[in-house]
């Protein structure tokens, strides 16, 4: 069974930066798994931030491309979201999830591995 817990967020002035980062237990890397971040606004449904696979392949929400960037440490199970130039609505509930690819790239919906989700706060 798969085990996400996140860490790192908290809250921060615009402009500012934060790193959240999630363990993975009970997860082995398969080929076609992978790992990554969505966030939910308060009223708004859960929407995708960013992925990595194995091969470390990354992709971005267009919102957020050139300001976050997700890495891995294989070793450690861990994936971390490096957050620069933070923005008011960057604010929401960030949640790691784990899954096979396609399913992390599908949607909130398809994805079966959630972490409890840490907290950012972006003020103006």
């Amino acid at each position: 069974q798969v085990q996400l817990v996140e860490s790192g967020g908290g809250s921060v002035q615009a402009g500012g930066s934060l790193r959240l980062s999630c363990v993975a237990s009970g997860y082995t890397y398969y080929s076609d798994y992978c790992m990554g971040w969505f966030r939910q606004a308060p009223g708004k449904e859960r929407e995708g931030v960013t992925g990595i696979d194995r091969d470390d392949n990354t992709w971005y929400a267009e919102s957020v491309r050139g300001r976050f960037t997700i890495s891995k440490d294989n070793a450690k199970n861990t994936v971390y979201l490096q957050m620069r130039d933070l923005k008011p609505e960057d604010t929401a509930m960030y949640y790691c999830a784990a899954d096979l690819c396609w399913r992390l790239v599908q949607g909130p919906d398809e994805v079966r591995n959630w972490g409890q989700g840490t907290q950012v706060t972006v003020s103006s």
